[in-house]
């Protein structure tokens, strides 16, 4: 009886570090969350995207002043339409300092808990909606990954910090992603501006990212268009409920 034959076991693809990852989310997104669902990790893209956000934080703060940013957000509630010039500046001047606090603050946690809301909704759309199994890991890695597009948006946030005119920056706004950037808030309403500046390039391209990752988190079990449209009609809700309040 002859021996039987084994085949040799196949060796493991190696994962792509994570400079091949990044530039993938950009330039060949299927394949690159087809390698961050077989091999999750979060640590990397987690970390470059809170220095893009410390970035934009630090500059914003070195060049503009949490003063000027202070009276430029302060000059557009309705509170600063009853107040004399005085009252405004001794109101900006106590807020200032409490504002550039919590920018700080802001810089380094503010991007870690939005990404860890936006998993928590993954994994609900993923597993209770669409009843596919995808780990807390597998899909936070995803959206750590796809959110690496901000990256871009952090680099256009200082070019324009450093070179355009601090009197007209609007650090709520701050990236030509969107028609409301193009706007003056004194010249529209702000249900309008509210509604203009939320409809933004970035946002799309996260949820179509969004799409293509989860949908590999769930080995393909859902397509990516599904959970692209349910992303999106999270998203026309939350767009809705901004203009909403900018009505009151």
């Amino acid at each position: 009886m002859g021996d039987a034959v084994v085949s040799p076991a196949q060796p493991e693809a190696t994962a792509q570090s994570f400079p091949q990852r990044l530039i993938g989310v950009f330039i060949s997104p299927s394949e690159t969350f087809e390698d961050v669902a077989r091999k999750p990790g979060f640590w990397a893209p987690l970390i470059a995207v809170v220095i893009g956000s410390v970035a934009v934080i630090e500059t914003m703060l070195w060049k503009i002043g949490a003063e000027r940013i202070t009276r430029a957000n302060f000059e557009q509630s309705k509170q600063a339409a009853s107040m004399s010039p005085e009252q405004i500046d001794q109101a900006v001047s106590q807020a200032a300092k409490f504002t550039s606090v919590a920018m700080h603050i802001a810089g380094f946690l503010g991007a870690p808990i939005v990404l860890l809301i936006i998993a928590g909704v993954g994994i609900l759309i993923v597993n209770v909606i669409f009843g596919a199994r995808a780990s807390f890991k597998t899909v936070f890695s995803v959206v750590c990954y796809a959110d690496l597009i901000s990256l871009l948006g952090a680099l256009m946030s200082v070019a324009l910090i450093l070179f355009g005119d601090p009197e007209h920056f609007n650090s709520q706004n701050p990236v030509p992603g969107n028609i409301g950037f193009f706007l003056s808030q004194h010249d529209v309403s702000k249900p309008l501006y509210t509604l203009a500046s939320s409809v933004d390039i970035f946002s799309i391209w996260l949820m179509i990212l969004l799409g293509i990752g989860l949908s590999k988190a769930t080995a393909g079990k859902t397509k990516p268009m599904p959970i692209f449209l349910v992303l999106a009609g999270i998203w026309v809700l939350l767009i809705l409920a901004k203009v909403g309040f900018a009505m009151i």
